[in-house]
């Protein structure tokens, strides 16, 4: 990039230049947001991935501008419309708005009144009233001479009447104007929605209880259906929603300022003195606006909304999944995993532990009791053979009831409810197909509940994100940008944890730096014909894993049965002579620093700074010798739901209860309180003091103490508080 867009994105981030330069540079190279935060530290000034994202994302932006302008020039110069003048307004235009409002009255266009005025050849006289140079130019006269049967201007009134359109469009499509309109808009504008045409009366029954049919869509958006707001106070949830209603036909929506306010930007702009030919501009000012200008600036001001509504849809959505992804892992343990199921019976699935299908059976706990007694005695036989250690029991329906069957049998092994969101999108997929072709959808779907309580990280990522339950209005942001999103998020977690390479399935190698799909398939391969990898540098014999790849990835996989103990760490193969180094110095060998506190003390940190090494470097190093291959995530400590308490029925107002935090959103947070319903903590509930962002109060997965205030039975609806005053 040259130096003024370097200087630009760095002045928008408020960043230094170079490390915005140094930063792009990587980037351009292929290097990973992980690799580039981990180990580039030197270059960037020490940026983390957050801030190396907003610059990917904001460079991407100005590529795609500079795309845009290039082929705006490149169509004005082949219609010799590209004066001067016009290329430095396009050059100076730093937005796709700014851009496209220059660019809008030379843009090919279909017949308008306008166009079909100029055919009939009024546009001189729309610019004699237009230019307004002197007060007592009377457009009646002005028009006489332009009738002419013969073009279809049949009177001096058909004349004024075109000369109107030219001026309307002529407005309507001025740069300045629309800028001052658009500003106009957002700041002033006021949002308002209410039933669509024709569906006011179903919506208003349905609203009531008791519509039927197609009023069941417009009684989901029953809030909206008389409502007003500014646009710049509306919240992200209730545009998201609304525009929802908008799309299903339920909604009409419109946002617009006052139209005296609109009018008046016209009014400052184009009147320039009082008269009669000022007179037929504002004439003409008032029809463009409510015609052409409003319509426009309606939908740009919608999109814009829009746009920034998803943009922090897709930030709660992210964040939701990072705590989903990072939460603790159980280990490597025997896990007999259980996916409920009243009618069609529970299916049991025995993992060994590298998480391992050994067997699979269906009991009925919830039938007769001869049944029942048959399913207590098969899930005591297995425990005891198998030397199953932990139950993992799926949250779905029957969830309750079979964690309090299995709790009857006072077994050994803890038994742990697992949240199963995704669990069938799993056992459907070409992936688990591709794992267990031999085994029908249910034992699939098992299984994966088991292996997400062992490592929910390893296991979630076989599906698709927004299949993980932990977002709102997924399916109504735009599908780019959240993949692209959610994918930095998983990539993110995967290579903060680090992938143990022996041991990873294909689609959690494919999140590594620099790997993906493709080289992640390659890994797998080499490693079922020739064995486990030994050390980092077998990665080399992986065809089509070259140097740049290696470079990007080995940090980010173990080898934990490695000669060289620094394989099992996040230590980087490149810093492989520095640790080497700080060990001769104390005379020790590697192995010998690792883990040793009194002898990592001993070392100076200031005697191995390097160009390539800083501080910021040296630390990480010295950090992952103290603690060699850590699992970033807390400790893994079981969670129980309230006994008793099994149903919304169970339920009643001022109970206190232990719940796990489901998903977080701009409005507050759902928990599960283990009644098959989660509850909503509004925000105004989530604690005693003010609260602007609910995810600075609760992360997804937090464990919290829940007060019941209300209890919809006939709407399926929990009101719960985290106030510690209530």
């Amino acid at each position: 990039m040259s130096d003024p867009q370097i200087k630009k994105l760095a002045l928008q981030l408020s960043l230094g230049e170079r490390d915005v330069q140094a930063t792009v540079e990587l980037l351009d190279s292929g290097a990973s947001l992980p690799f580039i935060a981990r180990y580039r530290k030197e270059a960037t000034g020490n940026l983390d991935e957050v801030a190396i994202s907003r610059i990917r994302d904001l460079l991407l932006r100005h590529r795609q501008l500079e795309e845009r302008r290039s082929a705006i020039q490149h169509s004005l110069a082949k219609r010799e419309l590209l004066t001067a003048d016009l290329q430095a307004k396009l050059q100076a235009a730093d937005t796709f708005a700014r851009l496209e409002d220059i660019y809008l009255p030379f843009r090919p266009k279909r017949k308008t009144r306008a166009t079909a005025a100029k055919e009939r050849g009024l546009e001189p006289l729309a610019k004699r009233i237009f230019a307004q140079d002197h007060c007592r130019l009377t457009p009646e006269m002005e028009a006489l001479s332009f009738v002419d049967a013969g073009k279809g201007v049949a009177s001096s009134e058909e004349a004024l009447a075109g000369a109107r359109d030219i001026m309307a469009e002529w407005m309507s499509e001025d740069a300045e104007a629309r800028s001052r309109m658009r500003a106009l808009y957002q700041s002033q504008g006021v949002l308002r929605s209410g039933a669509a045409a024709g569906k006011g009366e179903s919506a208003g029954a349905q609203a009531k209880g008791d519509g039927q049919g197609e009023s069941k869509d417009a009684g989901k958006f029953r809030d909206y259906l008389d409502f007003s707001e500014a646009l710049s106070r509306a919240s992200p949830h209730r545009l998201l929603a609304m525009l929802r209603g908008a799309r299903t036909g339920a909604l009409s929506l419109h946002v617009a300022p006052a139209e005296e306010d609109a009018l008046a930007v016209l009014e400052e702009l184009f009147i320039k003195r009082n008269g009669p030919a000022a007179d037929q501009v504002m004439q003409a000012a008032e029809d463009g606006y409510r015609r052409l200008l409003a319509p426009s600036m309606e939908n740009e001001t919608l999109a814009a909304a829009r746009a920034h509504a998803e943009e922090k849809a897709i930030e709660v959505f992210s964040e939701n999944l990072r705590q989903v992804l990072l939460d603790p892992p159980l280990g490597q343990k025997c896990v007999l995993a259980v996916d409920p199921g009243l009618r069609t019976g529970c299916k049991l699935a025995v993992l060994d532990r590298l998480g391992r299908l050994q067997e699979s059976h269906v009991i009925y706990p919830h039938d007769t009791q001869k049944r029942r007694a048959e399913a207590a005695a098969k899930v005591q036989e297995i425990c005891q053979k198998k030397g199953i250690e932990v139950i993992a029991v799926g949250n779905g329906t029957a969830g309750r009831e079979t964690q309090a069957f299995l709790q009857s049998l006072r077994l050994d092994p803890a038994i742990i409810m697992v949240n199963e969101s995704g669990a069938s999108v799993y056992s459907t997929s070409e992936v688990a197909r591709q794992e267990f072709p031999h085994e029908d959808a249910t034992v699939r779907g098992t299984v994966s509940i088991g292996r997400r309580l062992m490592d929910p990280l390893a296991e979630l990522v076989k599906i698709e994100p927004n299949a993980i339950g932990v977002g709102q209005y997924q399916h109504d942001v735009d599908q780019s940008a959240l993949r692209r999103a959610l994918d930095d998020v998983v990539s993110s977690s995967v290579n903060l944890v680090g992938v143990d390479v022996n041991a990873a399935s294909r689609e959690l190698l494919a999140y590594v730096s620099g790997l993906g799909p493709k080289l992640a398939e390659a890994v797998v391969k080499y490693r079922n014909e020739h064995g486990l990898f030994s050390s980092r540098q077998d990665l080399h014999k992986v065809p089509r894993l070259g140097p740049k790849a290696f470079e990007q990835a080995a940090g980010f996989l173990r080898i934990r049965e490695s000669d060289n103990p620094l394989d099992g760490t996040a230590v980087h193969p490149e810093s492989y002579p520095l640790v080497e180094r700080m060990a001769g110095d104390l005379g020790v060998s590697v192995k010998e620093l690792m883990h040793n506190e009194s002898l990592l003390k001993k070392l100076d940190p200031k005697k191995y700074i390097s160009e390539k090494a800083g501080a910021a470097t040296l630390q990480d190093i010295l950090e992952e010798l103290s603690r060699p291959g850590r699992d970033p995530r807390a400790e893994f400590e079981a969670f129980c739901f309230a006994p008793g308490i099994e149903k919304m029925e169970d339920l009643q107002v001022g109970m206190k209860l232990p719940g796990l935090v489901t998903n977080v959103t701009a409005f507050g947070a759902f928990v599960d309180i283990g009644v098959h319903q989660d509850g909503l903590v509004h925000i105004s509930q989530l604690c005693d003091g003010y609260v602007k962002n609910p995810t600075d109060v609760v992360k997804a997965r937090q464990r919290v103490t829940v007060k019941v205030l209300d209890v919809d039975l006939a709407r399926k609806r929990i009101s719960l508080s985290m106030k510690k005053s209530n």
